[in-house]
């Protein structure tokens, strides 16, 4: 896991300080080892943390024996071995750097990164063509940006890499908009205009004139080939076997490292399937972390601890009490530097240092949910389809308005004491902004979004089109994979491994994510519904998996998530700290915001009326960033 950087200039300067800063400032994501590589108007950098082949053999930028072409690369390609049985030696170590460069250099860009399986971001520069070539794996773990910065073209593994020289962009506030929706930025978008994300599967071909031609990137790979398979026609045990053996294969694979290994545990279906899977191919005790918080009903440690216990692991488990979160919030506009506002990221960075403390890689359960149907959401969709069959559109906009003429707290009162459930309230009041929408896109983008009408907030801001708007989904005509559809294209590579890659990577902990193997993928979509949705419950197959390992009685609970208790913290610790932020005058004078619909959403959450955690902690994390960055 390595951080990257790469410069091309017309006017051919060599560009030794700029790239030199550029790599100094991802050194969080490889403090082992900084080296540049400079010719004619080209500059490639990389930080290093060195996790296969800890020896010089594994150095960056890596050129091919042929000396063609010059890698950098972050990530890991977990078949390396087994690319190199296709490839000739002599070889100078055992990198899966040193395999990658000669399988480009064999069989050309595209081809290579076809047969590799594993995570990666890539800058290779061609000197025979004379171009550069980018590309990011296929579900989109490793980030990389891109696009001209002072007349340059330059791409880096992070957004802070690219402004190593002092330039500001403009804020795009069309991208400012779709952050109050979507709580992070999507692909292709970022906060700067001008410049871009690589989007996952794709590659980027840039030639030396880079700054004045349009550049436009390509997939090799798309979620897409998946859904034109045949669906499984085969029984129950036979699907769960399969499942089982994937996963076996794909965990195996990213457990090689020459430095020590862990994983992540929450104690919930997904984190517990990988660790059970870790420890069934280990001859010795796996380790495994988990955060827990002192308040009780955000906290999972003791079912971590549980279901580490039966499996026999080596845990480690930190509670944290409120200090330990807040003392975070400083640092967050740096190590997302991005507005970024996945709540989640809070105990995700907490996690990642108390692991990176114990080892320099961890496994998580990350992607369960997009593959097999976890979320809540998945469950509801369900529900809703019967219901829009039964009641007419009318009838259902008119319970909606119902069930929003009772504050939100008077449910909290009368279901969250009897059935345990968070924000019972706020919920119902989501639910009924969604009764009456009239097709599965509008109901998705309902149940994601935020801010529903960004473009009221945001001065001079209209959101551009995106995955949930462009209409590429309308050829999935089922309900349920449509939601999977978007969910593995936006909030998967956008929110969920965007929240993961940064937090890890400030604490230089590499993650791997064994579901996010291209064959787990294609196989989650060749499943029928029924293996997936089943009893009113999400992950049936995976959770039949599961049972193999863990008892049934460990995991079975409501689905928490990886939350905090922020609506308290806004009214206590956190109050005057977001009053600063959110003050009127301020808000005026910067001149981003129109500020009475965030006072008013501030106002009704300090009195107790609405709980308007979420939105509002977009707008405090946009206004940290600026304050950080511009």
């Amino acid at each position: 896991m390595c951080g990257i950087a790469a410069i091309l200039s017309t006017g051919g300067q060599e560009n030794r300080p700029l790239i030199s800063s550029m790599v100094k400032i991802l050194d969080h994501r490889g403090p082992d080892e900084r080296d540049i590589w400079l010719n004619r108007g080209v500059a490639l950098g990389h930080a290093r943390l060195s996790i296969v082949e800890l020896s010089p053999s594994g150095a960056q930028p890596m050129s091919s024996r042929d000396g063609r072409w010059i890698l950098v690369f972050n990530g890991e390609i977990y078949n390396h071995q087994f690319l190199r049985e296709s490839l000739s030696g002599p070889w100078r170590g055992h990198s899966d750097t040193e395999t990658l460069v000669e399988a480009i250099a064999a069989w050309g860009v595209e081809e290579a990164l076809q047969r590799c399986l594993g995570m990666f971001a890539i800058a290779i520069w061609d000197i025979q063509e004379q171009c550069l070539w980018l590309a990011r794996d296929r579900m989109g773990e490793k980030p990389l940006y891109y696009g001209i910065v002072s007349g340059q073209f330059c791409a880096a593994s992070e957004l802070k890499a690219l402004l190593a020289d002092g330039a500001r962009p403009e804020i795009d506030r069309d991208s400012l908009a779709l952050f109050l929706r979507h709580s992070c930025i999507p692909a292709p978008y970022t906060i700067w205009q001008g410049i871009h994300k690589l989007l996952p599967g794709h590659v980027l071909r840039v030639p030396l004139d880079g700054c004045k031609a349009p550049l436009s990137s390509r997939a090799y790979w798309s979620v897409d080939v998946c859904l034109g398979q045949s669906t499984l026609d085969i029984d129950d045990d036979a699907a769960v076997d399969m499942l089982d053996g994937l996963l076996r294969q794909a965990v195996a694979g990213q457990m090689v490292a020459d430095v020590e290994l862990g994983a992540f545990l929450s104690g919930g279906v997904d984190s517990s399937a990988i660790v059970a899977l870790m420890q069934a191919q280990s001859s010795r005790p796996i380790r495994t972390f988990t955060i827990g918080f002192a308040d009780r009903n955000f906290d999972e440690s003791d079912h971590a601890a549980a279901v580490a216990r039966h499996l026999g692991t080596d845990h480690t488990s930190m509670i944290v009490g409120p200090s330990d979160a807040l003392a975070s919030i400083p640092d967050l506009p740096c190590i997302w530097d991005e507005p970024f506002s996945d709540s989640s990221q809070i105990p995700m960075l907490l996690l990642s240092r108390l692991t990176r403390k114990h080892v320099a890689v961890a496994l998580s359960g990350d992607a369960g949910d997009e593959l097999f149907a976890g979320y809540n959401r998945y469950k509801l969709l369900n529900k809703m389809r019967r219901f829009q069959r039964c009641i007419p559109r009318l009838l259902r906009l008119g319970l909606a308005r119902g069930i929003t003429a009772v504050p939100p707290r008077f449910y909290d009162l009368l279901m969250s004491p009897m059935s345990g459930l968070r924000r019972a309230g706020d919920k119902l009041h989501k639910l009924a902004g969604v009764l009456g929408e009239p097709s599965i896109d509008s109901l998705y983008r309902n149940l994601i979004s935020h801010w529903s009408d960004p473009g009221s907030v945001v001065i001079n801001g209209r959101e551009p089109r995106t995955i949930l708007t462009n209409g590429r989904s309308e050829f999935v005509k089922d309900p349920l994979s449509r939601f999977q559809y978007l969910d593995q294209l936006s909030y998967l590579p956008d929110d969920i491994l965007v929240k993961v890659d940064r937090a890890a990577m400030c604490a230089s902990l590499e993650t791997r994510v064994p579901f996010l193997d291209h064959r787990v993928v294609a196989f989650s979509w060749s499943l029928p519904e029924r293996m997936k949705l089943r009893g009113g419950q999400g992950k049936w197959i995976l959770r039949k998996v599961l049972d193999r390992y863990v008892p049934r009685h460990l995991i079975d609970r409501p689905k928490m998530g990886f939350g905090i208790p922020l609506d308290s913290w806004l009214r206590g610790p956190l109050r005057s700290w977001a009053e600063s932020l959110l003050a009127e005058d301020r808000l005026h004078r910067e001149g981003f915001f129109h500020p009475e619909p965030i006072r008013q959403k501030w106002t009704e959450h300090l009195s107790g009326r609405r709980n308007w955690q979420y939105h509002l902690w977009d707008v405090l994390m946009f206004q940290a960033w600026r304050e950080r960055w511009h």
